[in-house]
């Protein structure tokens, strides 16, 4: 399981929503292999060098989206990240869209929770709202 406090997770769907006006949309995840997929707000959620979620507005030339680590899969705080990682994302590299007009409703019924939790299946992704 991956956790991200739900403050982060808003700032990250704000600020892909401020880069795409700024930039003129929204970025594909899958390398131009799927034109028109997933260019629609959100946040990205990637394994790679450990598992964060990213935003996913166009950025301006030399700008970096922002970048928020789970709380379990930090590199800089987990010295275990990549272990975790292979257990509970797989041992590739992958990103998967969450639509954040989704996440917002979610985050929304649930206005006393603090973290939003990620699980990932072979098959399926689940996410709930937590309060810690």
């Amino acid at each position: 399981m991956f956790s991200f406090s739900v403050t982060d997770v808003r700032a990250v769907i704000t600020r892909g929503r401020i880069d795409a006006v700024l930039n003129g949309g929204f970025r594909n995840p899958h390398y131009g292999l799927a034109p028109g997929q997933d260019e629609r707000p959100g946040v990205w959620l990637v394994g790679d060098e450990g598992v964060y979620i990213m935003s996913n507005g166009k950025l301006a030339e030399g700008k970096r989206p922002l970048v928020v680590y789970a709380q379990e899969c930090d590199p800089k705080t987990n010295p275990d990240y990549w272990h975790y990682k292979r257990q509970h994302f797989g041992g590739d590299d992958g990103v998967e869209f969450l639509d954040a007009a989704e996440l917002v409703k979610l985050i929304v019924a649930a206005p006393t929770a603090t973290h939003l939790t990620i699980a990932m299946t072979d098959s399926a992704i689940s996410l709930a709202l937590v309060r810690r």
